[in-house]
């Protein structure tokens, strides 16, 4: 080959190049005065929400204080007006949160266009050098050695060549940099985009709470002083509200009922002890079983097979348990709490199909109960924890949750977590079969901490 062709593929490479990186430079200008913009609208937000905490702080003292006086209507309306004040500079701060939120995520689109621009300039310069590259395996050394040119020229020619092997190793290097970068910065934004959804779910609630507590301060309002009799009543009507919820039962099959305030208890211990919110855990165990009510209408009749019966229509399933996974775990499981593995209740199997076989209140096959048993132990200080008794049941869901990523108790960290609870992987709109489940549960929690938790802690 002539050195002076390949001198000029050079040339044009070094052209290319030069030219290929001219172009996005201008849009790299642009985007980082944008990001200088961004960034200062970022640091006015941060000064002024930091401003803001203190002043809910400050609420936060007071409605303590108030709250350590004794019982009285003039008492009662400055709790409602010091919470309305503080809920409303909550509203105030999550707004900002979300301003700031909505801004770090163009920063952070912006950042991934750039970065795949990037890509696309390097993959460009790259089948540039791997063309060059099989032009130049087209010949063979010893064709290079017969040509006219001269030893110095050739040895020229093959110092040319290493040259163009080692610039594609660098190109692929460098683009193995550049994605790697870019999805850091689309995990990024995933997370961004997670806080903006909990921050509007929280300002939503917020929102229902002033609206509570103004209605309930203008009762207060127009009870005059002179009408301590209706004050007092209505006392006796919050007694009594508090009263009918700790006295709400939950029915757990095989053991008597116990009361909504003996739940409550459980599902705080397994707060204390996890982290995962008393409301959502309840939620869950009423998705799972209607908080115990619910615990499968099936016997399992083969310890070899794992078919079996259901309880109610005699119906004969052949996959009530799944042999090599649950069946040893199940007889292990039952005899260790002094229960008959004949004759206790588990899950029948959905519509006939897969594997029943959940136990419990918590509906957890045995298997995965297994899996966890330790942990129970070690979190309740127990030595053998029964899947029918319902402390144990609320800590292993606890427990459960919290490695599915629930403890954060942020409203899209709950969902993906119930998610996965029932199939194993987050929510996802696009397979409606998998996201129901998750938006029934934290619908459920919220019902269960507006109208029977909230009612209990004021």
């Amino acid at each position: 080959m002539n050195r002076y062709i390949l001198y000029f593929f050079s040339l044009i490479f070094i052209f290319t190049l030069t030219f290929s990186n001219f172009t996005p430079l201008i849009s790299k200008v642009y985007a980082s005065q944008e990001l200088e913009n961004a960034q200062a609208d970022r640091a006015r937000l941060e000064s002024e929400l930091s401003n803001l905490e203190k002043e809910i702080a400050q609420k936060q003292q007071e409605l303590s204080s108030q709250k350590g006086q004794s019982v009285s209507l003039s008492r009662d309306i400055s709790i409602l007006t010091t919470q309305i004040k503080k809920a409303k500079l909550d509203i105030k701060s999550k707004n900002l949160v979300i301003k700031k939120l909505g801004g770090e995520i163009i920063e952070k689109s912006k950042t991934i266009n750039v970065l795949n621009l990037k890509i696309g300039d390097i993959k460009e310069s790259l089948s540039q050098l791997i063309r060059k590259d099989r032009e130049i395996d087209e010949k063979s050394f010893m064709s290079i050695l017969l040509s006219q040119d001269s030893i110095s020229d050739t040895y020229s020619d093959i110092d040319a060549f290493s040259s163009i092997k080692k610039e594609i190793k660098k190109s692929v290097d460098e683009i193995k940099g550049v994605k790697t970068e870019t999805e850091t910065e689309k995990t990024q934004l995933e997370q961004e985009k997670n806080k903006v959804v909990d921050t509007k779910v929280q300002l939503e609630n917020i929102q229902k709470q002033v609206e509570n507590n103004e209605k309930e301060k203008q009762q207060l309002l127009s009870i005059s002083k002179n009408k301590e009799q209706a004050y007092q009543k209505l006392l006796d009507e919050k007694a009594k509200r508090r009263s009918e919820i700790l006295s709400m039962l939950f029915n757990l099959r095989d053991v008597s009922a116990i009361p909504f305030e003996k739940a409550y208890e459980y599902a705080k211990v397994a707060e204390t002890k996890t982290g995962i919110r008393p409301a959502f855990l309840l939620a869950i165990l009423t998705q799972e079983s209607n908080l115990g009510t619910d615990q499968g209408s099936c016997y399992v009749t083969n310890m070899d097979t794992g078919s079996g019966v259901s309880s109610k229509s005699g119906k004969v399933f052949n996959n009530v348990m799944k042999p090599s996974r649950d069946i040893k775990p199940f007889f292990d499981i039952t005899t260790s709490v002094g229960r008959d593995p004949y004759k206790t209740l588990v899950s029948c199997p959905i519509g006939g199909s897969g594997y029943g076989g959940a136990m419990g209140p918590a509906q957890f096959i045995p298997s995965t109960w297994q899996l966890l048993k330790n942990r129970i132990s070690n979190l309740l200080g127990i030595k053998t924890p029964d899947p029918w008794y319902a402390k144990d049941a609320f800590m292993a869901s606890a427990i459960y949750l919290t490695d599915l990523g629930a403890a954060n108790n942020s409203y899209t960290g709950e969902r993906n977590a119930a998610c996965k609870y029932y199939s194993g992987r987050k929510c996802d709109s696009k397979k409606p079969n998998n996201s129901f489940y998750g938006d029934s549960v934290m619908k459920k929690a919220t019902n269960i901490q507006t109208k029977y938790i909230d009612p209990l802690q004021n």
